[in-house]
């Protein structure tokens, strides 16, 4: 299976995809509790995307109740920078962070978080699974004590992850890309994803004691790789059901710096049992069905914990004083992402729990969205949906500003309509005006021109490119640069390589045409957002 920087398939892309829903409750007079669920690596195969085949009722049941915004976009489609941008609201090139070796507080500035934020302003604040991606990027403890009022849980069986539990054929234990398990058979009798959901049951308990509003964070792991499951979820999903990509190869067009040797899955025995070629060799046909019929029943799982979880904040009566926001770091292709927030009823149960193996209600989002907006507006939003005083736009230097966001709030398209939104009169910040095009603004770094061992997640000391990508409702242009790791400046003078795809004609990004398209006003454009 060929991927590209930002096209179709099953790797880390440039552009990448995933799906952000929030649900803005009616809350209490002083301001509503703040429920804030974070998955890893989810593409937008969910029913409330209008994916037919995946069996996701929960999420769509939350989407039932939210605005779902079509085309939401990460900064940076790897872990920790995807996650220190949003929960800073900075961009990476402010974070000084593109892989997963440097604590932003100490080689960039002392940015504010999202969590700190509601921390100073009153709140319990808790992280619960993988919320910062955990190691050096976050300091070892989730940036515990700044962003969190209690020390971060991380499950006991977290430590497994990558270890040799899939059992094979012969009965042997192997470190595999497609691995349903017998969770009886696992460490500990379970897995990451069933603790975290226990721990956080456990403190909405807590809190329904409490008089103190929480911001409570939830983060799964699945679908992230190795897709570790419990195996009765393959029942959900016949391999005769499961089609290929309906964009297997390469492009022609595409430039050698774009694409992902998918160095992720080639580490993992059962791919690497294949023997496949370095690094255009495809997966066979049916190997590439196994790992979609295990990537589906992972969001199938990853969606029986969200509705136990959401069924707690039921069960404690809070459904209706707590704004729910559903979030992927990044997905696994697709270039969509969303957003979402609407009043929720107080009549009754919200979020019912509904059980993937017998409920496909076909639920609809209450609202969608196709305006273009960025993970990096998160902080602002959700400030902004709290009651919380809106923190300010970064000026063009910020490395000394403790409190500011790059990311403007969006809270004013939770209930406009689709029409354009007219620039504000007397509006001088760009970065904060509603315009005409809302555009999104992401990057990607390679550390050579053509495809290497380490393309995929480039060390800092080893960064020679760097994809600068601008996204429209029409359009993703993206050109690569010499990029400098010693002062972390990029050369736009020195471009390598481009893309242009037109959406309406091209929704899957297949064909390039930035060579055959006069675009001078697209690297003016992009050029001066940076620079802005």
């Amino acid at each position: 299976m060929a991927t590209t920087g930002l096209g179709l398939g099953l790797c880390l892309c440039l552009l990448a995809a995933g799906c952000v829903l929030a649900v803005e409750a009616a809350g209490r007079p002083d301001g509503m509790n703040v429920l804030f669920i974070v998955v890893d690596d989810l593409r937008p195969v969910l029913g409330c995307y209008g994916d037919k085949l995946v069996k996701s009722p929960n999420i769509d049941q939350l989407a039932s109740q939210s605005v779902v915004f079509n085309n939401a976009y990460a900064q940076q489609a790897v872990c920790a920078p995807s996650r220190v941008s949003f929960l800073t609201g900075r961009r990476p090139d402010t974070t000084r962070l593109y892989d997963f070796y440097s604590y932003w507080r100490v080689h960039a500035g002392n940015y504010s978080t999202m969590p700190q934020y509601f921390k100073e302003n009153g709140y319990m604040t808790m992280s619960v699974g993988k919320v910062f991606h955990p190691g050096v990027s976050s300091n070892y403890h989730d940036d515990y004590p700044y962003s969190w009022s209690i020390p971060p849980f991380h499950p006991s069986t977290e430590k497994y992850e990558n270890d040799k539990t899939c059992r094979g054929k012969d009965g042997r234990l192997y470190a595999n890309l497609v691995c349903p398990v017998n969770v009886t058979e696992m460490p500990g009798g379970t897995l990451p994803d069933i603790q975290t959901t226990e721990e956080a049951i456990r403190l909405l308990k807590v809190m329904k004691t409490q008089k103190q509003k929480f911001f409570l964070a939830v983060g799964y792991h699945k679908p992230h790789i190795p897709l570790r499951y419990p195996q009765e979820f393959l029942k959900l999903y016949p391999l005769e059901n499961i089609t290929l990509a309906p964009d297997p190869w390469v492009p022609k067009k595409l430039p050698s710096v774009a694409y992902n040797p998918w160095m992720d899955i080639r580490q993992r025995d059962d791919v690497q049992a294949l023997n496949v070629s370095f690094p255009y060799g495809p997966l066979p046909d049916d190997f590439q069905r196994q790992i979609r019929q295990s990537y589906y029943a992972a969001v199938s799982y990853l969606d029986m914990q969200v509705g136990r979880l959401l069924n707690a904040l039921d069960d404690v009566g809070l459904s209706s004083s707590t704004m729910v926001v559903f979030t992927a770091d990044h997905g696994w292709s697709l270039g969509e992402h969303g957003m979402t927030s609407a009043a929720a009823s107080q009549q009754g149960r919200i979020f019912p729990y509904l059980d993937p193996f017998s409920h496909n209600l076909g639920l609809v989002p209450q609202g969608q969205s196709k305006k273009v907006v960025e993970l990096v507006s998160l902080f602002s939003t959700l400030a902004e949906l709290a009651g919380l005083q809106v923190p300010p736009a970064c000026p063009k230097t910020s490395f000394h500003v403790a409190l500011c966001t790059e990311g403007a709030s969006i809270v004013h398209y939770f209930n406009s309509s689709e029409e354009k939104v007219e620039t504000e009169d007397g509006c001088e910040d760009n970065n904060r005006c509603h315009t005409e095009e809302p555009v999104a603004f992401s990057q990607y770094p390679r550390p050579s021109d053509t495809p290497q061992w380490n393309s995929d997640r480039p060390e800092l000391k080893d960064i020679r490119i760097m994809g600068y990508s601008m996204r429209t409702i029409d359009y993703r242009y993206t050109v690569w640069v010499q990029f400098n790791p010693n002062n972390f400046s990029a050369d736009f003078e020195d471009v390598h390589a481009g893309e242009l795809y037109v959406v309406e004609i091209d929704p899957n990004q297949d064909y390039n045409i930035y060579n055959n398209t006069l675009h001078g006003h697209l690297f003016k454009k992009l050029l001066g957002f940076l620079k802005h």
